[in-house]
Order: C-alpha cells, then sequence, then structure tokens
C-alpha cells in the first residue's frame, strides 16, 4: 500500500508546484489520498465484522409447484435470530404459493424480476412489482396467496422475521413501498437501496418492529465499501449477482446464491475484485433471546402455543375468523 500512496504522491507534485495552494490545502489532499488507498486495502474497522460461515442456497420444492433457495432455515443454518428464514424464489405461473397461514411473525417480500399479486382474508389485495416490497406483518393471524403475475420467471426474496412474545398476537398490518419511494445513495461505484435501516447517511421510514436493516449494494468493479452496523446485532449478506470479498480484503471471493453469517464487530467491508457488477444483500437484526417453536408456517415460544395455534386455525378463532368462507380464487 505505501509504494502505491509513494506513486499517486510523485504524481501529486508537479500539480502542486503549477498551482499556488496554501500548505493546509496540500496538507489535506495528501492526507485524503492515503486514506482513500487505506480504505481500499485494508477495513476501516478496528473490529470488522468476519464471515463465520457460508451456507449455499440450494433448490428446493416449496408451494405449488415453485422452487425456491434457502439459506436461512435450512438444516445448516435453522435460524439466525431474529431471522426465520430466507428464499430467493424464481417461478413461473401457474406455479406459486396459495393459500396459506403466518402466525407470529413477519413476511418481507421483495420483487427482483417480475411481479406477484397478493390476496388475503382480509380483502387486502395488490401486486408487487419489480424493485416493491411488502412488508407483512402476520402477527396473530393471516392467510393469503402469493402468485405470479405476469408471463415467464418471477423472481424475488422473501424473508422470515421473528416478533417478540410481546407482538406475536399483534393485529396484522402492512408497509408497501413502490421502488422509486425507496430511499437510494451512491458514491464512487457503490449504489445502495435502504429498505430498512440507514446507509450512507441516508435513512428508510419503514418501520421495523424488530430493530433491523436491509440494504441491498451495487458495487461495480474495482469499488469497495464500509458499512456500519450495530455491534449487538447478528447480521449477514446474500450474494444475489456477481462474487465478492467480504471482511478483509485478502479473503477469498464468494459467489451468487451464498449466504454469509456475519461474526461480531463494528461493521462490514466489502471489496468488488471481479470484472462483474457485484449484487447483495445486507441485514441485520437484533436478537430476541427468545425461545422459537417452529412447525410450518407458524412461530411461536412454546409447544403449548403451538398446539393451540393449530386449533385457532382449524376452528377459526382467535386471528383466523376470516378463514371461515374465504378463498382467494387460485
Amino acid at each position: 500500500m505505501r509504494a502505491i500512496s509513494t506513486q499517486l504522491l510523485v504524481n501529486f507534485i508537479p500539480f502542486v508546484r503549477n498551482i499556488k495552494l496554501s500548505r493546509k490545502t496540500i496538507s489535506f489532499a495528501i492526507r485524503n489520498i492515503i486514506m482513500s488507498e487505506s480504505d481500499q486495502y485494508d477495513s476501516c474497522f478496528d473490529r470488522p465484522r468476519l464471515v463465520t460461515k457460508k451456507v449455499l442456497a440450494k433448490p428446493q420444492s416449496e408451494g405449488n409447484g415453485a422452487v425456491v433457495r434457502r439459506s436461512i432455515g435450512r438444516h445448516e443454518l435453522r435460524n439466525l435470530d431474529p431471522f426465520l428464514m430466507l428464499d430467493e424464489f424464481s417461478v413461473s405461473a401457474p406455479a406459486g404459493f396459495p393459500d396459506h397461514p403466518h402466525r407470529g411473525f413477519e413476511t418481507v417480500t421483495y420483487m427482483l424480476e417480475g411481479a406477484f399479486t397478493h390476496q388475503d382474508f382480509s380483502g387486502h389485495k395488490g401486486t408487487i412489482n419489480a424493485g416493491d416490497v411488502q412488508w407483512m406483518t402476520a402477527g396473530r393471524g393471516i392467510i393469503h396467496s402469493e402468485m405470479p403475475a405476469g408471463e415467464g420467471s418471477q423472481k424475488g426474496l422473501q424473508l422470515w422475521i421473528n416478533l417478540s412474545s410481546n407482538d406475536k398476537m399483534i393485529e396484522p398490518r402492512y408497509q408497501e413501498l413502490l421502488d422509486e419511494d425507496i430511499p437510494r445513495a451512491e458514491n464512487n461505484g457503490v449504489k445502495v437501496k435502504i429498505i430498512a435501516g440507514e446507509a450512507m447517511g441516508v435513512q428508510s421510514p419503514v418501520y421495523t418492529r424488530t430493530p433491523t436493516m436491509y440494504l441491498d449494494f451495487t458495487l461495480q468493479p474495482t469499488a469497495y465499501y464500509h458499512q456500519v452496523i450495530p455491534e449487538s446485532w447478528n447480521a449477514f449478506v446474500y450474494i444475489v449477482k456477481g462474487e465478492g470479498v467480504f471482511g478483509i480484503p485478502n479473503s477469498g471471493p464468494v459467489s451468487a446464491h451464498h449466504c454469509l453469517v456475519l461474526g461480531p464487530g463494528e461493521g462490514l467491508s466489502v471489496w468488488n475484485k471481479s470484472s462483474k457488477p457485484l449484487r447483495f444483500v445486507l441485514l441485520g437484526g437484533q436478537p430476541l433471546n427468545e425461545p422459537v417453536v417452529q412447525h410450518g408456517p407458524f412461530v411461536m415460544n412454546s409447544q403449548d402455543e403451538i398446539d393451540q395455534t393449530f386449533e385457532d386455525y382449524q376452528y377459526c378463532k382467535n386471528g383466523f375468523e376470516n378463514a371461515r368462507y374465504w378463498r382467494s380464487g387460485h
């Protein structure tokens, strides 16, 4: 690194000879050159978050004829408090996810390509188009359908976020963001969509009941970035496209469809040393540190609560009343 900085300074000297600059300005410029190169080849964190586990999301069948790549939720990574599941889906009609229930957590659907239609038993319906986000708090109970809205393959990510014991039986709610309304920032070959949390000084308007960050990064070749993550949070990366170097600059590159669990530290450093763009999502969340008892689409804190949920669902009560007569038509 020092040799490269020296060459830059050699190139800089003839420039400053030909113009009148104060000693303070010259000193500031030299310091920026050194700091810029230091950031490029080293992490800017005293304690960078390193990759502690790498999971390849392998295709599996879900729903009605649909295929997803699951990372969190597989036997290699059952959950990462507060995250319960992450699926990368690629679905073509007539396959999809017809009427099914949820209780005790939130689903976050982020469309990458194409569109999905959504209907629930309370009359809420709509279409999630490319770049849009639907943040659904299932709470005490939802039954809904999620189906492809167009021709060809519809692609996206669905994340499940656990709710605390105090919030598991709240009324369902939605936060829906159109692509054009999601905040963005850009600097030095790095673009980011701030779905939740903050990056480059830009804050998302999304309210996260379980404190969460959800950032969609694209790094051009040779670009690098350092993202602060609250130290008490768990965090992971999912690579959508390309390959990147995460944690420290001399670690090996990791390619698409890998989930990278990050260890403790102040934040994540990432470099794109390839010749193609790198796209990944960075997610972090405050752990709930509560028992997790999951049975399919129901996530509670005890087996007794799961048993009660099955009873409520079967007899259409305690949040599932609308299920008695509702069908989505899919």
